[in-house]
């Protein structure tokens, strides 16, 4: 088949004047990226958290609750920071537990490491140093979407620390261990390409007007995305750095392969401490069935689904929410098959098969 002499000239203008709008766009989201990101982190911060080190950075944490009450730790997931926690907050600390949350880098306003190093093992050990810095013992630990993984590398790594665990709609890819993902040349080259990765980014993951509609992706019930919650989530973006401190965590979060313990199956079948799995019934980023089959693996779980809920249960439905975080905390035994015996108290944690060698490695 032939074409008219002047046809294929055509095209091949036609397609090298849409890669230059292209690349015109992607510069101009880059560009209001940059102008917008112009705050140092420790005066866009609210004025109620604090700075602590945590081996390689200084994490961001807010706190609440009484000094000498029980220790709640919480993790947040991807593109959120520890602000998302804060009903929730108010609610445990009216109820007498010490409650702390961190912005795990590189959300929020914690620190990024100069190594850009955002692997399961670092993140996990960053949550132990703030643990330790805050001289908290007997925490429960809870941790959010794919904010889970570090959560729960922390407590393999020194679960002596930890007196519970709260899992929700955790995102841990235990049957990946040992799978090659597949990832196209193209992707690899993206990523690898830090201009055209940041660009990407603040085309999408820093682009405020992306905001309402990545977060209804997340959700079930839709009115949770209030312009409240929005705001909240953009928050972070006036950070100076931040779209390529995200492009340089999308590169590891897409690419990694670690094999860290968070991801190791068998090691869930040996935790000793009583575990919460909250999940949403509706969530369509980690469907329900990955919870259930997580609470049959663990030997001390209760599996708590919230009807109609998303992959967001804090902001879908926070009093549901709050009300089994609550009924957990306050029970002495979570086996959902026997009664919580108030006069029992907690059952001392047992130590994971991965703690005594991960503390061996730990960071003086």
């Amino acid at each position: 088949m032939s074409f008219p002499g002047n046809v294929p000239r055509i095209i091949t203008r036609t397609a090298a004047a849409a890669v230059v709008l292209l690349v015109l766009g992607l510069a101009w989201f880059r560009v209001a990226a940059a102008d917008r990101e112009s705050l140092n982190r420790a005066l866009a911060c609210p004025v109620g958290g604090r700075f602590v080190r945590a081996g390689d950075v200084q994490m961001f944490v807010q706190e609440d609750g009484p000094p000498g009450g029980p220790a709640v730790l919480f993790v947040h997931g991807p593109g959120a920071w520890s602000q998302i926690w804060r009903r929730t907050m108010d609610t445990l600390a009216a109820n007498g537990f010490r409650v702390v949350a961190i912005d795990i880098p590189p959300f929020g306003f914690s620190e990024r490491p100069v190594t850009a190093d955002y692997g399961d093992e670092a993140q996990g050990r960053r949550i132990l140093e703030v643990a330790e810095a805050l001289h908290l013992t007997g925490v429960t630990l809870v941790g959010h979407s794919f904010g889970a993984r570090p959560a729960m590398e922390a407590y393999f790594l020194d679960s002596l620390r930890f007196s519970r665990i709260v899992l929700i709609d955790a995102a841990l890819g235990l049957d990946e261990i040992g799978a090659v993902r597949p990832q196209k040349l193209a992707l690899r080259t993206l990523l690898a390409i830090a201009p055209l990765r940041n660009a990407l980014v603040a085309a999408t993951l820093t682009n405020p007007n992306l905001t309402r509609k990545l977060l209804r992706r997340l959700v079930s019930e839709q009115s949770a995305v209030t312009p409240e919650q929005i705001a909240m989530f953009q928050r972070q973006f006036t950070v100076e750095h931040t779209t390529a401190a995200l492009g340089a965590w999308l590169r590891t979060f897409l690419l990694s392969h670690e094999r860290s313990l968070a991801v190791m199956r068998p090691l869930y079948e040996s935790m000793g401490v009583p575990t919460l799995v909250l999940w949403g019934d509706s969530d369509s980023v980690t469907p329900v069935a990955q919870g259930r089959d997580l609470a049959k693996l663990i030997p001390a779980a209760k599996l708590v689904e919230l009807p109609g809920v998303g992959h967001m249960p804090v902001m879908e439905a926070p009093d549901q929410f709050d009300a089994a975080l609550l009924a957990f905390l306050g029970s002495g035994n979570v086996n959902s098959t026997t009664p919580a015996d108030p006069a029992a108290g907690s059952p001392s944690p047992t130590p994971s098969p991965a703690t005594s060698r991960a503390q061996q490695k730990r960071r003086p």
